[in-house]
This record gives C-alpha cells, sequence and structure tokens, in this order.
C-alpha cells in the first residue's frame, strides 16, 4: 500500500489511543510519508527509530509486531522456547511499556519471560540471559540516541546479540504479520511473567570482580585517585557505583543532576559519551573535586566516555580508538608482568577500530581478530574460541566506544569497561602520571596512530536512497589514491572481495556487509559503511605518521578528500 493508504489504516482504527490519535491528526504530508512509507527495519542490532505514530516507528503495535515474529520463531524450536526470555529496559518514554507488552504476547505463545522489576543495563540482560540459560532476550533501549528515540535488541542464547541466520527468519516472520493492530497478548498477571531483579544484580557484582588484575594498584593508588561518574540519567548508576566502591575506589563523586533515570535527558542535547557536550556538568564538578578523570556511561550502560586532565588542568576527551588502545597495553603489560598472559592470547576488534591496538599486541606476540562492526561478531569469536580452545580471549572492543573486557557478557558492557579504566588511571598514578601520560607513551612507542569518524545524516525515504547513492558511487569509481597515497588494498565486505592494486583478487571469509575499506600503502585506512541503526553514513579515516604533527597533517587532508568525492 502507499503510505497516504497506510495512514487511513491507522487513522480508521478505532481504538487508537489518544496520545497517539492527536499525534496522528497533527503531521503535516511529508511526516506522514516518512512515518508510514515503510515499517521499522530490523538492523545490525535490531530495530531503533522515533517513538511516536506509524509503521516506522516505535510505539506498541510495532513493538508487538516485532514480538509476535520473535515468539513464532521460538515457536519454530519446540521445546526450547519453554526456556524462555529475558528482557530489560532502560529509562526512556515507553521503555517500560514496551518492555511487558513484550512479555505479554510472548506468554500468549505459552513462552516464559523473566522481566527486570525496573530499569537495567544492557550488559546486565546479557548476563541475566546466560545466567537463567534463556533461549533469547529482549532490550529496549534506543542506547546513545537523542530523547524521542526508543528501540528494539534482540539477543541469542549466548548473551550476544541475535546471529545474522536468525536475525533474517525474524525479520520474514515480522514481515509476515499483516495486521499489527489485533496481536493478543495474555494478562500482565500471568503466571508465564517472572519478575527479576536483585538476585541477578548481585551475582552479576560479583562476576565484575574478576575484570580487575592488580587489586593491589587500586588498594594503594586507586583510594587516593578522584573519578568523577556520569550514568547521563541513564542505567549505570546503581551498578557503577557498586562496582567502584567494590573494588576499592573511594574518591567518586557522581553528577547527582545526572543520576536520576528521565527518559527526557533534562540537563543534555544527547546522552552521548562519544561528545564532550555531554561532559560539560561532569568538567563543572571535575573542577570542584581536583578530578583526575571523568568518565560516563550512555543510558543502557553498555558505551562509556572517558576524560582526562591535562597538564593545565584542563580536561579532554579519548576517542574510542584511545580508550581501546589504553586498555589493551594495560591488560597485556599486567597480565606479562604477573606472569598470566596466555600463549594463546587473542584480542578481538571491528574492521573499522585503530591498528594501533594491532601493533601493541603485535609487541606481545598475542593474536588480532578482526571482525565486521557489530558486536555480535566478537560475541562469535568468544564462542568460538570457547568451542576449540583455540585462543584466550583478552579483550574486544569497537571505536565507536564499546568495550568487553570479561565474557560473562557477550555485548558491550561499560560498567566492566569503567571499573577497568579506574584500574589503568591508578596505576599511572602509581607511576607518577596520569591517562593523558599513559595515551602519550603508547603514541611515542608505536607510532601516531590518528583516527577520525565523519557521520553524515540523511533521514527519511529520501536519505536511504542519497545513502545508496554515495555506497554505489564509490564502487563505481573505486579510489586508487588519497592525499596522493596510493591504495594498496581495497575490501569490499559486500563482494567479499580484497583487491590488491596490482589487480589480483583474494576472497574475504567475513558474512557479506556493505562496508567498504581502503588500505593505503603507509599503513593508513579509509572505511565506509552505511550504519546498522541510524539513518547515517559513517566515513572512518584513520592516519598513522612519525609524529603527531604529521598524522594530523594526512588526516585533514582525506577528510577534505572524502568531502569533496561525495558532494
Amino acid at each position: 500500500m502507499s503510505y497516504k493508504e497506510t495512514y487511513q489504516q491507522w487513522a480508521d482504527f478505532a481504538e487508537l489511543p489518544d496520545y497517539l490519535k492527536t499525534e496522528l491528526a497533527g503531521m503535516d504530508e511529508h511526516t506522514k510519508e516518512d512515518a508510514f512509507y515503510t515499517s521499522l527495519e530490523f538492523g545490525t542490532a535490531g530495530q531503533r527509530g522515533l517513538i511516536g505514530v506509524g509503521t516506522n516507528r516505535m510505539n506498541i503495535y510495532t513493538v508487538r509486531q516485532t514480538t509476535e515474529g520473535l515468539a513464532r520463531l521460538m515457536d519454530a524450536k519446540g521445546e526450547a522456547k519453554k526456556r524462555g526470555v529475558a528482557i530489560a529496559y532502560d529509562s526512556r518514554h515507553f521503555s517500560r511499556e514496551f518492555a511487558f507488552d513484550a512479555a505479554r504476547v510472548l506468554a500468549l505463545h505459552d513462552i516464559p519471560s523473566y522481566v527486570f522489576e525496573s530499569l537495567r543495563p544492557t550488559p546486565e540482560l546479557s548476563f541475566a540471559i546466560r545466567e537463567l540459560n534463556t533461549l533469547t532476550g529482549i532490550m529496549i533501549t534506543a542506547s546513545h540516541n537523542p530523547a524521542p528515540y526508543n528501540g528494539y535488541k534482540v539477543y541469542g542464547e549466548d548473551g550476544g546479540q541475535m546471529p545474522p541466520e536468525d536475525a533474517d527468519k525474524l525479520t520474514d516472520y515480522i514481515n509476515e504479520i499483516e495486521d499489527i493492530f489485533h496481536i493478543e497478548r495474555a494478562d500482565e498477571a500471568s503466571e508465564l511473567i517472572t519478575i527479576i531483579g536483585d538476585d541477578i544484580d548481585q551475582k552479576y557484582l560479583e562476576n565484575v570482580k574478576s575484570v580487575t588484575i592488580n587489586q593491589a594498584v587500586i588498594e594503594e593508588f586507586g583510594k587516593n585517585l578522584n573519578i568523577v561518574f556520569t550514568p547521563l540519567h541513564g542505567t549505570g548508576e546503581m551498578l557503577g557505583r557498586k562496582t567502584l566502591a567494590q573494588a576499592g575506589f573511594e574518591k567518586i563523586a557522581v553528577v547527582e543532576a545526572q543520576a536520576i533515570p528521565d527518559g527526557d535527558f533534562p540537563t543534555l542535547k544527547s546522552p552521548n559519551p562519544e561528545s564532550q557536550a555531554a561532559f560539560e556538568l561532569s568538567e563543572k564538578l571535575g573542577r570542584e573535586v581536583d578530578a583526575d578523570m571523568l568518565v560516563a556511561t550512555d543510558p543502557d550502560a553498555d558505551r562509556i566516555g572517558v576524560e582526562v586532565r591535562l597538564p593545565n588542568g584542563d580536561y579532554q576527551p579519548l576517542s574510542g580508538n584511545q580508550i581501546g588502545a589504553v586498555l589493551a597495553k594495560y591488560i597485556l603489560e599486567a597480565h606479562k608482568q604477573a606472569g598470566t598472559l596466555p600463549a594463546n592470547a587473542a584480542v578481538v576488534k571491528s574492521i573499522v577500530s585503530t591498528e594501533l591496538v594491532t601493533a601493541i599486541t603485535k609487541s606481545y606476540d598475542v593474536k588480532m581478530f578482526n571482525v565486521l562492526t557489530g558486536f555480535k561478531f566478537i560475541a562469535e569469536k568468544i564462542q568460538e574460541f570457547e568451542e576449540t580452545g583455540s585462543h584466550t580471549y583478552m579483550m574486544g572492543f569497537e571505536e565507536s566506544f564499546g568495550y568487553l573486557i570479561k565474557p560473562f557478557v557477550r555485548d558491550k558492557d561499560a560498567i566492566q569497561a569503567l571499573l577497568l579504566i579506574c584500574e589503568v588511571a591508578a596505576y599511572y598514578k602509581s607511576l607518577g602520571k596520569t591517562l593523558y601520560d599513559g595515551i602519550q607513551d603508547i603514541y611515542a612507542e608505536y607510532g601516531f596512530y590518528l583516527e577520525n569518524t565523519v557521520s553524515v545524516t540523511l533521514e527519511g525515504i529520501d536519505g536511504a536512497a542519497q545513502i545508496k547513492a554515495v555506497m554505489d558511487k564509490f564502487r563505481g569509481n573505486q579510489p586508487t589514491a588519497f592525499n596522493g597515497i596510493k591504495v594498496a588494498l581495497t575490501e569490499d565486505f559486500l563482494e567479499n572481495t580484497a583487491t590488491a592494486a596490482n589487480g589480483s583478487v583474494e576472497t574475504l571469509t567475513t558474512p557479506p556487509s556493505n562496508v567498504l575499506k581502503y588500505h593505503l600503502e603507509d599503513g593508513s585506512w579509509i572505511a565506509v559503511r552505511p550504519s546498522g541503526t541510524e539513518p547515517k553514513i559513517k566515513f572512518y579515516l584513520a592516519s598513522v605518521g612519525e609524529t603527531q604533527a604529521a598524522s594530523a597533517a594526512k588526516l585533514e587532508a582525506f577528510d577534505a578528500e572524502i568531502k569533496a568525492f561525495i558532494k
């Protein structure tokens, strides 16, 4: 049907709640088209979209449709469905309603669900799946998106994001559902819906203790480490405070105005710890308490941002790649010093994350594995290591501020990262240094690796077409050089080809993904990919040089050239 016909279907539905009727009546033509021209897509990690009325929005009807699709997928697995579904939700608008609506849809299919009593982080949902041995999990969250968004993430039985094969089947089941207004649900008091909470919290916190590598460093130097922590109005407050306290960190100043869960995120333009703007109140408090470092978790506490104090007393944000590098260096060095670095140690990162960590792992004779973007691919590697015994997992990360240290969780875990980055800061304090000094030491040892991500947001039906046009242009006019530096290898992860400058082609073994990556002769690289969860196309720029100035100049030139190419 056309968007106008779909709109009319919704307008004619008499039982539509008043708040959705009001929004429907106030729509202009452009908003109508965007809300009804398509259905929410099931992307890299599920669905994410604006909250509101329409098939292309997050609302009770699209949530019921997705859950009905999930229930049918579970029905097809027979008795295994009796293992049930773990469900958690964050502080966003309608998160609790969506979570319990999902549980009620599942109950009508005789599928048990285990729903958290109140908001909890994404990593705890992943942990709960494994702890309760459920068949799958649901997390209601829009991660670090602005307040008007919400989302629906689905997890597999390993606690990782649903693997591609099941995700494709789920998409088919969702698309089979034509009447989304009359999806039946059980009563909220159904005996198939079990409320969970403190017991899982305590088990998670007990496991978090294993993240600490050198307790002596924390006991001697962590007690005097001044930390400012903010959960940005999300789920990280309770577990974040308890994690740091149980490890022995004592000087923890929490941004109390942002410790209150609030889907409006009233103190922020956007609850994104990647943005320095999200640290405005943290910086203010940091100056008041003379903080060594500032740490922020996003609303569902799967991503973490860090700011470090500079020699002049100002605070500077670390990039996602810098956090990954300082964590990796510390983990490998600490285990080496303790004599606990396994001979088959391995680190896993996404293909668009810094090669600085590759250089670090190489210096410790540790294997680096590169996987597609999406933490489920890191989770798959962990599962492979456990099944084959081929490698021992030490750490996994993505440049988009996602880290996992210990695999009792199988998704990004900002609570684990919070604990370890504070231990790293305590370690540098024991050397009379700061985290900022630590990063500079790494650059001095391995070279100046600089990275930048350029995200272009293109929303709506026109935006999707523009994103496709950009990818088509790259494939139709393959660059042979950037800033005069020749392309040594072009990887097309959609075609699964790696083409060298001399024309020779090898086959990639990764699952197909719409990503292009250009490796340059000097070790720099450029990658381009549409986001799997947002209406964005992302350009990843990475340079390497003997000095910071040389590397920065290359990065600036790459940025200008990319913008000229897509204009």
